[in-house]
């Protein structure tokens, strides 16, 4: 893939671009043999390749410049905005959407947070393509005051973008490196996006995480569904759950699910994807997972975990250790913290692996591996 943003040194946020992707593929499967051969005799199966270009869906762009001119994608080392409303990792919906999204910013009279003069109301626009074309936009803002504003021209953006199915405003106040608040505004009907993924329509509300490849996502889920069901638990914990796609994949008759996530967003959507496919024995709670595991009388059969890049940390491998089940499935996205997680718990072993490649063109990959207790 090229791209000329890259090329013109304007953006280098993705390091392997310009590189043949079956080099790209192949580096980043033999980085996660380096890492984790050590922990066992471990089946590979063959890594996950994902489309090029276009494979993001979603979009998290800074607005810069000026109402008349606004730009949409990165600041450069002086907080001026550098626009990458082309980048082509993104998805085309999104590509088609942000020239829309530029031109309501001017009509609406949206004025661009300035990092450096600390001014300025519009700091970030995030838009979310689903496998239907259909679009979530969050318009990030420091105040409420620009609410009424994007209220009362909501009517004209979804005339220019019908594909838009949420709306919603973040307030995030503070001046400060953390992309948005607390606070969310829905302007529109819907407040959930479905996300068509392997046979689930996952519901993804604003502040819900959501793997950024959707077809490498259904990969995934699709992988770990067949080691669980191969083990065939009869009861499961999915921490670290989000909207609930390693659960509900995972969900069987008879078997007792149950996903822990910190975002009350994404809790309320996993529970409307499991009532909505008539799963009562899926349950969901929001809560911290270690402090969840913790608590708990007693292990479920198998514990899938799905950590941030920082890992499971310290006291939930301590946890496993201790008193964890059998089998644990561990998705990361960073393998070094991964080998530092099973490096707390020996008596773990990996029985098989794999490496889906969620973001082509970057050194990122995603690293899932079936864990097997090897010793009392």
């Amino acid at each position: 893939m090229d791209c000329s943003y890259f090329d013109a040194g304007v953006c280098r946020s993705c390091t392997l671009m310009g590189q043949p992707y079956a080099e790209q593929l192949a580096g980043k499967e033999r980085a996660a043999r380096g890492l984790l051969d050590r922990f066992g005799d471990i089946e590979w199966l063959p890594p996950v390749a994902s489309a090029e270009a276009g494979y993001r869906n979603k979009a998290k762009m800074v607005v810069g410049g000026s109402v008349e001119a606004p730009t949409i994608g990165i600041l450069d080392e002086g907080g001026r905005g550098v626009d990458l409303r082309e980048c082509g990792i993104c998805a085309p919906g999104i590509r088609a959407a942000l020239p829309v999204l530029a031109r309501f910013i001017s009509s609406t009279g949206l004025v661009p947070y300035d990092v450096p003069r600390r001014t300025g109301e519009l700091k970030f626009v995030l838009v979310t393509v689903s496998p239907d074309d259909e679009l979530m936009v969050r318009f990030v803002v420091g105040s409420e005051d620009a609410v009424p504003r994007i209220r009362r021209r909501l009517a004209e953006l979804l005339d220019a973008l019908p594909a838009a199915r949420v709306v919603s405003v973040n307030i995030q106040p503070e001046h400060k490196a953390v992309v948005e608040g607390e606070r969310e505004i829905v302007l529109t009907r819907d407040s959930s996006l479905v996300m068509r993924v392997g046979g689930m329509a996952l519901r993804l509300r604003p502040q819900s995480f959501f793997q950024t490849n959707t077809a490498v996502a259904e990969a995934l889920y699709r992988q770990v569904a067949d080691w669980v069901d191969r083990i065939s638990p009869a009861s499961l914990w999915d921490l670290y759950c989000g909207v609930g796609g390693f659960a509900l994949a995972c969900a069987a008759p008879g078997r007792r699910v149950v996903g822990v996530e910190t975002s009350s967003e994404a809790v309320k959507s996993a529970r409307a994807t499991a009532a909505a496919a008539g799963l009562p024995h899926v349950a969901f709670r929001s809560g911290d997972a270690t402090r969840f595991a913790i608590g708990a009388a007693a292990a479920p059969d198998l514990v899938i975990v799905n950590p941030p890049r920082r890992g499971i940390g310290a006291e939930l491998s301590a946890w496993l250790e201790g008193s964890g089940p059998r089998h644990v499935v561990y998705s990361s996205c960073n393998p070094r913290t991964l080998a530092l997680d099973l490096d707390r718990m020996p008596s773990y072993g990996i029985r098989s692996g794999r490496v889906l490649d969620m973001f082509p063109q970057t050194g990122h990959m995603e690293a899932a591996v079936l864990l097997e207790r090897t010793a009392a």
